[in-house]
Formats: C-alpha cells, structure tokens, sequence
C-alpha cells in the first residue's frame, strides 16, 4: 500500500502558511510535518527534514525562500518539490507559474514540475482577464493597460495586520506603491501576454479578506471594436471547464462588494459594459488568502502530488 504524501510548510506561522495548514490539517491523504521551532533557521536541520517529506511549501521571504531553493538545487534528484509563495520566482524560467487556469494543458506543467511558483493575489485576478482577451487578440500584447484593485489588510502581512487590528492608525482605505514599483508587477505583465508595462494601482480597505481587481477599457479603441459581450464570451469559453474559475453575468447592479468568496477557492469574472460610450470594465472577485495565495498553494499541491485536495478548497477560514 503507497503511503502518504507529506510536505514541511516552511514559514507556517505566517498568515499563507497558518491557512494552508488548515486548509490540510484534515485531509486524509497528506501528511504535514513541521520543523522544530529551534531548528527553524538552521539550514542542516532543514535540509534533515526535506530529505523525508515530498514537498516543501515556502511561506518566507523571498531572501529565505532563495536560500531553501538553493538548499533543495544541492540535493540533486533527492529534493522534494518545491512551491513557493514568495515573489522570488515568479518570473524566473526554471519554475512553473502556479496559475492552473493560465492555458490550456498548463495544470500538467504543474503537475509535472518539480518547482512551481505560487501565484500573488493582485496577478490572480490580472492575468485570469487579461490572457484569454490577449490569447484572442482582442487586447493587442502592446495596449496600454490600467489595473486596479483593492485587497483586505491581511494580503500585507502580520505587520499591516497590526496596523489595522492593533494600532488601529491604518485608516479607512489607502492607496500605496504610488512610485509605480509594485512587485507583482512583472508577473502581471509577463503571464498576462503583454509587451507594455501595465499601470498597477493597489488600494487597501479596512476589511480582513477579499479583493477586486478592476480593468478599465475603451472598446472602440481596441481591433474590431467588440462589444462587452465579445468580451465575456471568450472569457467564458477560456474558463468553461474550470471547477474554480467561474465568468459571471453583469446583473446591471451598481455595487459590487468584495467579501463574498472569502474563505474559497473560487475566482469570480465579470465584464460591465456601457454601449453608449463603447466602455466597458473588467472585474475579478477573488479571497486575496484564498486563491490568491493558501487556497491556490492547496490546489498546485494537490497538482504536484497527485492527491484529490477539492474538499479542502472551498472551506478555508474565513475572516471573522
């Protein structure tokens, strides 16, 4: 009888790392192992442990996330998988972007891979609208494009947390990386299929979890002029077959909130559009901790290890 995949979750106290675990801390199939807290920056005791589990989960910086790469390059064909949740690799050739949805064919790359690079949450929502309308040529790869988008204080870490819980001197709602060096910017671009550097525009809100990422577009200026409608329906034959990406229709409301997947796995698509003035706007709802970072890790595990992981996407935690 095969026994059990087992993975090391290096960084689990942090926010991604503490939601993955729960995510798996039931699951029959996977077996999580954890480093001695004494033992957590030593890189012998790590390389120990790597040596006894198939995968390693990297929910560190991206400096720490390097040195455990580096760690796993020595072990040659003895080194379990990696997938990390940092932005070290993201763009780096050697590692398989963690986007299942990205193309067709791309879940078995990840599938086969023995490094994947975990998505970040503003990207998800990015290139989960962008690739398919550039894969069509309804977006031109070199059009100037404008992304923004408003995330729950939790995607900035343990430090914004206390900025928001603790101290309480956040304030309501903020934008930042206002000198336009957001890091998840080349990723943005990269798997998205553009040739421009788009413009990324992040905002935080006084909730725990939840995103929207919003693209504005002037219709008449793109090739053949399509309709919102044109847009949608590539959109939804890119995603028809996705158990976790899903296009919804534009219901005419007004107000779109960004709570409501909080705790899943799921990626919600729409498109609003405004015949008149030939304008229309892309819109992704998404949990900025869901799959936009322990819910997506849980997915590309599920991948990498051949395990059956749908049971433990949909439940989460959800922000109290």
């Amino acid at each position: 009888m095969a026994r059990n995949p087992s993975i090391f979750i290096d960084g689990e106290s942090g926010t991604t790392g503490l939601q993955i675990r729960a995510r798996l801390a039931n699951h029959p199939h996977i077996a999580i192992r954890s480093i001695a807290e004494t033992d957590r920056k030593d890189p012998a005791a790590k390389r120990r442990l790597m040596e006894q589990v198939d995968a390693v989960v990297l929910c560190l910086p991206d400096t720490g996330a390097k040195e455990v790469a580096a760690i796993a390059a020595e072990m040659g064909d003895a080194a379990p998988k990696l997938l990390d949740a940092s932005t070290a690799h993201r763009v780096d050739p050697d590692w398989v972007f963690g986007f299942p949805e990205l193309t067709e064919g791309h879940a078995a790359k990840i599938a086969a891979a023995k490094r994947v690079a975990n998505p970040g949450c503003y990207p998800t929502g990015g290139i989960a609208l962008l690739r398919p309308l550039v894969d069509a040529g309804l977006i031109p790869k070199d059009y100037p494009i404008t992304v923004n988008a408003v995330s729950g204080y939790t995607g900035g870490g343990k430090s914004m947390i206390a900025e928001f819980e603790e101290a309480k001197t956040a304030g309501p709602f903020f934008l930042y990386s206002l000198q336009l060096e957001h890091k998840h910017v080349p990723e943005l671009q990269l798997y998205s299929g553009l040739t421009v550097r788009p413009i990324f525009v992040p905002s935080v809100g006084n909730f725990a979890q939840g995103m929207l990422v919003s693209i504005p577009l002037h219709l008449d200026t793109l090739p053949g002029k399509p309709k919102a409608a044109d847009l949608e329906a590539v959109l939804a034959d890119r995603y028809a077959k996705s158990g976790w990406v899903k296009v919804m229709p534009a219901d005419g409301a007004q107000r779109l909130e960004p709570l409501a997947l909080n705790g899943s796995n799921m990626l919600e698509l729409r498109v609003y559009g405004n015949a008149k003035h030939n304008q229309a706007v892309l819109v992704a709802k998404l949990d900025n901790l869901g799959k936009g970072a322990s819910g997506a890790a849980v997915q590309n595990l599920g991948l990498m290890l051949n395990v059956d992981v749908d049971a433990a996407l949909p439940l989460g935690i959800a922000a109290e």
